[in-house]
C-alpha cells in the first residue's frame, strides 16, 4: 500500500524545569491490549502547508496547538522517516524535530482539538525520569533518550535518527 508522503515539523518543547510537553491521542486504527483505542503520546507539531519551511510550520503549529506561536524555534535535533499508522490518515511521514525552550510552562490548548483530525486526550509535562520509566506509548521510539541527552546539555551536532515503534498493537476492525 502506497501511503501519501507528509512532511512534518514537530517541537521538543521544554519548560524551565526541563520537562517535555507531550499530547495524548487515541488511535483510530489500533487497539491496545485492553481492546480500547491505543493511547499514545506525541510532540506538538504538524504538516507543512504550501510554501512553508519546517521552521515556519513548527512556529505556526505551536501557535495553533499550545498558544505559543511566539516561541523561538531552536536547532533541528532529530528526524523520523517512515510509515506511521496511528493517526486518522496513515502517512509516509518525513518528520523533523526542533528544540524549543519556553521561559515558563504556560500553554493554551483551547484550540488543540479543533486543529487535529484525531481524538486528543490531553497534554502533560513529563520529567526526564517519568519519560524514561513510563509504560505509556511514547512516539517515536528513542525520544526519552534524546530528551535525556538534551537536558544534560548535549545537542546533537547532526540530527538524531529516531524510529517509529514496532506495530505491537492489534489493528482496529
Amino acid at each position: 500500500m502506497n501511503l501519501p508522503l507528509r512532511h512534518v515539523a514537530r517541537a521538543i518543547v521544554l519548560d524551565p524545569a526541563d520537562r517535555i510537553l507531550l499530547i495524548a491521542y487515541a488511535s483510530l486504527h489500533a487497539k491496545g491490549p485492553d481492546g480500547e483505542p491505543l493511547r499514545f503520546w506525541f510532540m506538538p507539531g504538524g504538516g507543512l502547508e504550501p510554501g512553508e519551511d519546517h521552521v515556519t510550520a513548527c512556529a505556526r503549529e505551536l501557535g495553533e496547538e499550545i498558544g505559543r506561536g511566539e516561541a523561538t524555534i531552536g536547532p533541528q535535533v532529530a528526524a523520523c522517516d517512515g510509515p506511521f499508522h496511528l493517526f486518522r490518515d496513515p502517512r509516509d511521514a518525513r518528520e523533523r524535530y526542533f528544540l524549543v525552550r519556553l521561559p515558563d510552562d504556560r500553554v493554551d490548548t483551547s484550540l488543540l482539538a479543533e486543529t487535529e483530525n484525531n481524538p486528543v486526550l490531553g497534554t502533560r509535562w513529563w520529567s526526564v525520569a517519568e519519560l524514561a520509566s513510563t509504560s505509556e506509548r511514547i512516539e517515536p521510539a528513542g525520544l526519552p533518550a534524546l530528551v535525556r541527552r538534551i537536558v544534560a546539555g548535549t545537542i546533537p551536532s547532526t540530527p538524531a535518527v529516531l524510529h517509529w515503534r514496532d506495530t505491537d498493537f492489534a489493528p482496529a476492525p
